[in-house]
């Protein structure tokens, strides 16, 4: 078994289906023999043996049978890839040159532009050596190489511009670097007869190599990569005015939005790009004077490639079948066993488009769940895979197996942040059975196991739903909602686009009755790519918890040209949907909430029926009490509705929770002016909308961990029993 990878892992081509949709499955097994792959239907995705642990049922479907096992690779780093026909051929002299912002110099051969064939390999490289030296070589005939390689290394971080002549009619090979305080040049000869002819090429590259495989990935940003028709000296280079004729040119300021690389050279050699690079970067000439690469494109003309980059592993389809049309819409999972190994692959069975069969709509965040995917935390302990164990919980980690691609909330290796998310990839985190916090006395769990505590509490209580996603949201709008007499919420719905957003408050404003429980919810702003709906965009712009930091200049998504970052900061604050918004943060630890007085008037009467109770919650899997981890409060200055009521308030949180920074001004003032210790709580809500609709917020993660405690006869129990009974009657 090879220990560098889990032994058996496997992913579909979406997260979401309506029947007869075709669903497509990719497995990688290191086992010899054959996987039985089955579908399932999850229950519960919590492990823990106090509560119910995991629940699945057996479901029939027409793919249940054994498959033969086989490895799937996968190739990490990004670059540009430009096929390279028999009449666009580089010349017999010619220059390239390119603005490079190397981010890892000195941590191996890293190619800024090389060409060459898949059959004899790189004929031309012109990039970084192992020790970050500029390095320009050409391959002869006899294989062996002829190079220039400077004598100074390149230093991280900022902008020098890299070039190499070749003339094989002189032979001779010339390399340059120049930035703001050196130049540096260096010349080798060959002779010419030798030298491999580049007509024999068939591709070029910009920030990799490819002999069978790509290598020597480049980190950092490249602008402008350019071959002329013919040897330039460093003024001609500096001056951009030659008069030597263009061979190629690739303009990364055009076509932004686009996986296509435009060549505004005479062969229009476009390329396109591989493992989704970071586009929308400021380029070499960036000079402050605009923030939005729609407004100044032309400064805006470099791409961010990373050796780590990896969002679609593009394994092949071992099986695929259509969502059968008696499929109750649910959550279930693709089930793959061999041996002692198994891995489920989540699916979120949607009904038929247009149709309802139930009363009340689940709306599964899965924009969240592949945001957050193979997030490795940078507080993982080995240890926590004792507890794995002892439960029989998911058994990988992907702070265990980095190289399987990280999340958003993880740098890449040059210490940039993780911008891009895809769930075309296995994801560990997304699988019934995996626990977050390994270290916690309480079951841990975040995200779609978090979630499970309620869907388990629907199917106890006999509560018929159906599922929407994000995807069906964003594509579908308002319409995907409209009839439903309730939608509810998950625990952590945190990331939306502006059409998800538009379709809840359509949704809400139209007369509908939304549940939403769950903390530090509709927060982040995120994109869509135009060409491949898996693949989310993120810019951790200013303000918020980030656990990273977009470079200034670089806060507008690629994917759509708006501004990135907080709803807040986009005028979209999540008081003004939902009644709360995020407000303070601690480690995974829970509290419970105290009834207000306002409670106690008649025209609540309903909610707590059947409740003595002033405490609320003061018990839970999740953290060990309804109210924790990340709290919502109500702020009528951000858009709390003014007939929003609320009902219960949390206290007595430990000292770990802190304000989130856009409500800290300094370092003894805040936002609303109140002292920290009033504004770190989670404010239970409700409000009716002038529409015949209401709204119920619970503002806090923890929440839903409550539900299924004491074989789900609780008072949070309760309190959702009256909400939805009376939600689902109106």
């Amino acid at each position: 078994m090879n220990r560098q990878n889990p032994p058996l892992l496997g992913y579909a081509d979406r997260l979401s289906a309506r029947p007869k949709e075709m669903v497509e499955v990719k497995v990688s097994s290191y086992i010899d023999g054959e996987y039985t792959a089955r579908l399932v239907r999850t229950i519960c995705a919590d492990p823990n043996p106090e509560g119910t642990g995991l629940v699945e049922e057996a479901v029939d479907c027409n793919f249940a049978r054994a498959y033969p096992a086989r490895v799937q690779p996968f190739v990490p780093g990004s670059c540009l890839k430009v096929p390279l026909e028999a009449d666009s051929q580089l010349p017999d002299s010619f220059t390239v040159t390119a603005m490079i912002w190397p981010t890892r110099p000195g941590q191996g051969a890293q190619a800024v532009v090389s060409v060459g064939a898949a059959e004899s390999g790189c004929a031309f490289f012109l990039g970084l050596d192992g020790a970050g030296k500029p390095r320009a070589a050409i391959r002869m005939a006899d294989h062996n190489w002829i190079e220039c390689v400077l004598d100074n290394p390149i230093g991280d971080r900022y902008w020098v511009r890299l070039s190499a002549s070749v003339s094989h009619l002189e032979g001779l090979l010339t390399l340059r670097c120049s930035g703001d305080q050196f130049t540096e040049a260096s010349h080798a000869e060959f002779s010419g007869s030798s030298a491999l002819k580049l007509e024999m090429m068939d591709c070029l590259m910009v920030a990799a190599s490819e002999k069978t495989e790509r290598q020597m990935h480049f980190n950092g940003k490249i602008d402008s990569p350019t071959i002329y028709m013919g040897q330039l000296n460093l003024d001609m280079l500096e001056a951009q005015t030659s008069g030597v004729p263009v061979f190629a040119c690739w303009d990364f300021s055009r076509d932004i939005s686009s996986c296509s690389v435009v060549d505004t050279g005479p062969h229009q050699l476009s390329g396109e790009l591989v493992n989704f690079p970071a586009r929308a970067m400021t380029g070499a000439n960036w000079d402050g004077t605009e923030m939005c690469w729609r407004h100044l494109p032309n400064q805006y003309g470099a791409i961010h490639f990373h050796e780590d980059d990896i969002y679609d592993f593009e394994w092949e389809t071992d099986f695929a079948f259509a969502v059968p049309d008696d499929l109750q819409s649910g959550v279930y999972g693709i089930r793959l066993e061999q041996g002692e190994q198994h891995d489920t692959i989540p699916l979120f069975v949607c009904p038929p488009r247009g149709k309802r069969t139930a009363r009340l709509c689940v709306l599964v965040s899965t924009f969240t769940y592949t945001v957050y995917g193979n997030h490795a935390r940078p507080d993982y302990e080995p240890s926590w895979l004792d507890k794995n164990e002892a439960w029989n919980a998911y058994p990988w980690n992907p702070a265990e197996y980095p190289h399987y691609g990280c999340s958003t909330y993880n740098f890449h290796l040059d210490r940039s942040g993780i911008c891009h998310a895809s769930h075309r990839r296995p994801l560990f985190n997304l699988r019934p059975g995996y626990l977050t916090f390994g270290a916690n006395e309480c079951s841990g769990l975040r995200h779609f196991q978090a979630d499970s505590h309620l869907t388990a509490w629907l199917e106890n209580q006999g509560y018929a739903f159906d599922i929407i996603t994000d995807k069906e949201l964003h594509d579908e709008g308002v319409a995907v909602l409209s009839g439903y007499a309730a939608v509810t919420t998950g625990s952590h719905p945190e990331y939306h686009t502006a059409q998800t957003l538009d379709a809840l408050q359509q949704y809400r404003d139209q007369g509908g009755h939304l549940a939403y429980l769950g903390g530090n919810g509709f927060y982040w702003r995120v994109a869509i790519h135009p060409e491949n709906s898996s693949l989310i965009e993120i810019r951790r712009a200013e303000g918020g918890i980030r656990a990273w930091a977009a470079e200034p200049g670089e806060y507008y998504n690629a994917f759509d040209g708006q501004y990135g970052g907080l709803w807040r900061r986009n005028g979209r604050p999540p008081q003004a949907l939902a009644g709360v918004g995020f407000s303070s943060q601690g480690r995974f630890f829970g509290s419970y909430y105290r009834r207000t007085p306002d409670s106690y008037d008649q025209r609540f009467s309903w909610m707590f029926e059947g409740i003595t109770d002033e405490l609320i919650g003061d018990f839970g899997f999740s953290g060990g009490g309804a109210a924790g981890f990340e709290l919502d409060r109500y702020d009528r200055y951000l858009g709390s509705p003014e007939n929003a009521v609320v009902i219960a308030s949390s206290e007595n949180h430990n000292d770990t929770f802190v304000l989130v920074p856009e409500e800290q001004l300094t370092h003894i003032t805040n936002w609303p002016g109140v002292p920290n210790e009033e504004l770190i709580r989670a404010d239970m809500l409700y409000f009716d909308t002038p529409s015949g609709g209401a709204v119920f917020s619970t503002g806090s993660i923890t929440f839903c961990g409550s539900l299924p405690y004491n074989d789900f006869n609780n008072n949070i129990s309760r309190l959702m029993r009256n909400i939805f009974d009376k939600f689902l009657d109106s």
